[in-house]
Parts: C-alpha cells; sequence; structure tokens
C-alpha cells in the first residue's frame, strides 16, 4: 500500500447520503470500535471525577467560597453546548465521527497545556479558561461517542451497550477521586498545585497520543443513511417529520438537562457536605469517600445491564429516576453518616440514567440522529446552571439543605420517564427498537461493505441488471 492510498484510506470526510454496512453490524464486528471508543468514555469521567476534587482543593490553596469554585462546573459544562450544537456537530454533520473524535481530542489535550502556566500563576480565572477549553474538547468527544456508541451494532442492545461504555465513565470518577485524595490533599498547598500540573500534563501526552490512534484507525462510519434505513427497518421512522417537531427528542434534551445538573450539583458539593455533617471527616478521608460514592455509581451501571438483559430499560430508567428522588430527599434533613449514606444510594440510582436518557431520546430519529445527538448532549450544559444555584444555597444555609436543589430538578427530569413508559407516541419507537433484528441476521442486501457506496435494496436489486460501485 503506498502512502497516497494509506492517507485516502484513512481520509476524515464521510458521504452522509450513501448507506454502508454501519448500521447492520453484528456483535463482533463492531467489537473493536465499541472498546476504541469506550477509552473516551473513561477519559471524561476522569476529568470530572477530577473536577469534583478540584473543586474543594481550589477552595482551601486559593481561598473561595463554595459558589465561587462551582465556576469550574460552569466552565466546564457551560462548553458543552457550544461543541454539541456548535462546531463539533458541524464536524460530525460534515465530516464524520472519526473526525470529531479525533478534533474533541486535540481540544482536551491543548486545554491541558493551557492549565499549567495558569496553575503556576494560582489564576482560579486562567484555569476556569483552561477548563472551558477542555470542556469543549469533551463536549465534541461526547457529541460523537454517544450516538456512535448507541448505534454501532444491532439496535436491541443499544441501551446494555451505552450502559456498558458509560460504566467505565464511572470507573474514570472513582480513579480521579482517590487520586486526588494523595495527591492534592495530603502535601503542602504549593506542592499540591505542582502535583496538579503534571497532572495535566499527562493527561495531554495521553490524549495527543489518542487522537493519533483514532487517525490510524479504519472504524467504520455510520451515516445519514445508515440511520434512516435502520429508522424504516424497525418502523420507528420518526424522520419522517421535520427536526423542529421532533418533540420526544426536545423532550429528552429538558429531562437530560435537569437530571445532568443534580447530579453534578450532588458531586461536586460531596466533599463539602461530608466534612459540614461529619466533624470526624478531614479533606483526603471525604475524597476517598466520594471515590467510595462513585464507585457505587460505577457499580449501579452494570447493575442496570444486568436488569436490561431482562426488562425493559424504560422500566429500568423509571425505576432508579424514581430511587433518585426518594433518596436524595433524606439527605435534606439527615446529618452524619445517615445523610451521606443517602447520597450514596442516590449515586448508585443515578448510574444508568445519563446513557438512557441518550438511547431513548435518539429512538427513531434516522437521519436526524447527527443533529439530534447534539441537543442531548447540550442538556449537559445543566452541569454548569444547578451546582451554581447549590453553591449559593449552601452559602447561604448549609450544604445538607441545599440538597433541595438538585431534588427539584430530579422530579422535572422524572417527567419524561414517566411519558416513554406512559405516553405512545413515546414508548412505541422505543419498544420498536428492542424487538428488531437489525445486525442480528447479517448484513443487508443494499449495502456495499468497503467503499460505502449505494446498493439496491433486496426487492429493487431483482429489478435491476448492474449496479455502479
Amino acid at each position: 500500500m503506498g502512502f497516497r492510498e494509506f492517507i485516502k484510506r484513512r481520509s476524515l470526510k464521510a458521504n452522509d447520503d450513501r448507506r454502508t454496512k454501519a448500521a447492520e453490524l453484528t456483535l463482533r464486528e463492531s467489537l473493536y470500535p465499541i472498546c476504541l471508543v469506550t477509552i473516551l468514555f473513561f477519559l471524561w469521567g476522569f476529568s470530572y471525577g477530577l473536577l469534583d476534587t478540584l473543586n474543594k482543593h481550589f477552595q482551601n490553596t486559593l481561598d473561595i467560597t463554595k459558589s465561587r469554585s462551582s465556576g469550574l462546573q460552569a466552565a466546564y459544562f457551560g462548553a458543552y453546548p457550544l461543541a454539541s450544537l456548535g462546531h463539533a456537530n458541524w464536524i460530525l454533520r460534515h465530516y464524520g465521527y472519526r473526525a470529531t473524535f479525533i478534533w474533541g481530542l486535540c481540544l482536551y489535550g491543548i486545554g491541558a497545556l493551557i492549565a499549567f502556566p495558569c496553575i503556576l500563576a494560582k489564576s482560579f480565572a486562567g484555569f476556569c479558561m483552561a477548563i472551558f477549553v477542555i470542556g469543549n474538547g469533551l463536549g465534541s468527544l461526547e457529541t460523537a461517542a454517544n450516538p456512535y456508541i448507541t448505534v454501532c451494532g444491532p439496535p436491541r442492545y443499544a441501551e446494555i451497550r451505552i450502559n456498558i461504555s458509560q460504566a467505565f465513565n464511572g470507573i474514570g470518577t472513582v480513579v480521579a477521586p482517590v487520586l486526588g485524595s494523595y495527591v492534592f490533599f495530603t502535601f503542602d498547598d504549593a506542592t499540591a498545585l505542582r502535583n496538579v500540573q503534571w497532572v495535566y500534563i499527562a493527561i495531554a501526552i495521553f490524549v495527543f497520543v489518542l487522537a493519533f490512534v483514532f487517525f490510524l484507525s479504519v472504524i467504520p462510519e455510520i451515516t445519514d443513511a445508515d440511520m434512516a434505513f435502520q429508522a424504516t427497518e424497525t418502523h420507528a421512522n420518526a424522520d419522517d417529520q421535520p427536526f423542529w417537531k421532533q418533540y420526544r427528542l426536545f423532550h429528552a434534551a429538558f429531562a437530560q438537562f435537569c437530571y445532568t445538573g443534580a447530579q453534578i450539583a450532588i458531586a461536586s458539593y460531596f466533599i463539602n457536605y461530608v466534612r459540614d455533617t461529619q466533624p470526624l471527616a478531614d479533606d483526603p478521608m471525604a475524597s476517598r469517600l466520594l471515590a467510595g460514592a462513585q464507585g457505587g455509581f460505577a457499580a449501579g451501571r452494570f447493575f442496570g445491564v444486568i436488569l436490561m438483559k431482562w426488562i425493559r430499560p424504560r422500566w429500568v430508567f423509571l425505576a432508579f429516576l424514581t430511587c433518585c428522588v426518594i433518596f436524595v430527599a433524606p439527605s435534606i434533613t439527615q446529618r452524619g453518616w445517615t445523610g451521606m449514606s443517602m447520597l450514596y444510594v442516590t449515586l448508585f440510582f443515578e448510574s444508568i440514567c445519563f446513557p438512557t436518557i441518550v438511547a431513548l431520546g435518539m429512538r427513531g430519529l434516522g437521519r436526524h440522529t447527527k443533529r439530534g445527538s447534539g441537543w442531548l448532549v447540550a442538556g449537559v450544559m445543566g452541569g454548569a446552571c444547578v451546582p451554581p444555584l447549590t453553591g449559593v444555597a449552601a452559602d447561604a444555609h448549609n450544604t445538607a439543605l441545599a440538597m433541595v436543589v438538585p431534588l427539584c430538578f430530579f422530579v422535572a427530569a422524572v417527567s419524561y420517564a414517566i411519558a416513554v413508559n406512559f405516553v405512545p407516541s413515546y414508548r412505541d419507537p422505543a419498544d420498536a427498537f428492542s424487538t428488531t433484528e437489525v445486525g442480528l441476521t447479517g448484513h443487508h442486501a443494499g449495502a456495499d461493505e468497503e467503499s460505502g457506496d449505494v446498493g439496491a435494496i433486496a426487492d429493487e436489486k431483482a429489478g435491476k441488471s448492474e449496479i455502479e460501485a
């Protein structure tokens, strides 16, 4: 293979009008791309977990208030809609998934490099700017990775696939607080800040290497034509309506905004909650307790996947989100280990909510899938809005009472879980994908495996003698 052919085979531009075999991948064929993309889930889980630890760390080292420290979350999650509805979504629709992965990783690496001098100067505002660039990178990755995992493989197992991948996101959120408890809180302030610098340098090196791996890898590109075919085959073709009439999608995006805001608020102030309600806990212990809670979060995703094998994902989603409401409420009035244990249980039941909203919200979007994924990821902006409100409540009263803020947003998110289970226009497209045989019975005759050219569908092919490839 010559150099020109090598570059041509790794072109970053995909033709969205051509149907490929990507919408009909079997479990075995989808294994490598899913494993590669799952690494990205670990990356942003680690980054998010690191952010929760740094929230408390900067309160200590830079002497800032709880509400001001939430500027980290505002910068991080505020960047998501800019990526998911702006530059990343444009790249996804005009080039493809692999180009968006590489773009997101490069932004992530650049943001990590910018963090180095900002930490050196002890500039909280500068570090927030670096986090904003990182948030743009991770928002780009989520814009592509969540829909890619959902549609890469048999549609019947979409919720299971994305929850397994998101479980590695949960593992990342466990590793980061453990690292923080030993690297940030057990040294003097100057040494701890230097450690933060080297952590971000290591992240930058890793993500640039991973971007090069994505450039070298040949992974299936899933086009709009593939998704239109998949929606037609499952009889869930909601894409025959204009994009602005995809009301199920916008309700899912609203639920994502409310749920994500509540989740981020609880995790962001978990260490503060433990310190305020349990006098025996110091910062290192509180950080390790956060790691334990995030471990429960990761375990909940694996448990949820097992349940989804036997119970419809929409029912599991309703049960888990309802439990979030039930168990976060006592943490407002309880103190000590009792209140903290309620947050532990809440994080366990939060586990499957985000990825399941993504999977259910994308059901039947067909040719609108890439555009719709941007709206679902933009819902993550709730993580920029709810933590500051929680921080203001914590400064005015106390962290325990501030938990009423995420409780209200959980209640609002339940509206989507109820609709997707009891409203036929929501429920029927979700169930259509749960029974389809696409990806389980071999490739459709209409897709050209190598070049991605449009082939003829079986009954049309019989009436034609030749197809241009």
